[in-house]
C-alpha cells in the first residue's frame, strides 16, 4: 500500500468506520479473552517525519494516566516487541496509548494487519494488568 486512501480501503473490507477522515480512520478490533469478549478502539493516521516521509501510525489507548507509575510504563515499554507507549489526550484525559509507525514502503495488508492483531491485544493485555475490571479502552 502507498497510499492512506489504500489503507482505508483495505480497513472498510475487514470493519465498520467509526471515525472516517481524510487522514485518520478508527475502529473496534475485536478481542476473544477467558473472560469474554472485548475490544480495542484502533486509530489510523497518516504522519509525516521531520525528513518528509510519509509513515502510517498505530494507535489504541490503553489507560487513564493518572493512577498508573510512569516508571512502570516505561519499563514495560523497554520490553516491548510491537508497539511502544506514549501518553495522548482521549476527550481531555491524559491516556497511555500504544503505538507503532510503519513506513509506507513495509505497509502491505499481512504486515498491516499483523501490526493491528499486536498491537490491540497487546494493549488489551496491558489495560487488564494495568486496570484490571472492565474493558475501558
Amino acid at each position: 500500500m502507498e497510499t492512506f486512501s489504500e489503507v482505508r480501503q483495505h480497513m472498510m473490507d475487514l470493519y465498520e468506520l467509526r471515525i472516517d477522515e481524510p487522514f485518520i480512520i478508527s475502529f473496534e478490533y475485536a478481542i476473544d479473552s477467558p473472560s469474554g469478549p472485548r475490544r480495542q478502539s484502533i486509530f489510523l493516521a497518516e504522519l509525516e517525519t521531520s525528513g518528509g516521509r510519509r509513515v502510517l501510525r498505530v494507535e489504541t489507548p490503553v489507560a487513564p494516566l493518572d493512577d498508573l507509575d510512569a516508571e512502570k510504563c516505561l519499563r514495560i515499554n523497554l520490553t516491548q516487541r510491537v508497539g511502544y507507549f506514549a501518553v495522548g489526550d482521549l476527550d481531555g484525559v491524559p491516556y497511555i496509548k500504544m503505538c507503532e509507525n510503519l513506513p509506507y514502503a513495509f505497509v502491505g495488508e499481512e504486515e498491516l494487519d499483523y501490526t493491528i492483531r499486536n498491537v490491540a491485544q497487546t494493549a488489551d493485555k496491558m489495560e487488564q494488568f494495568l486496570e484490571p475490571g472492565e474493558d475501558i479502552a
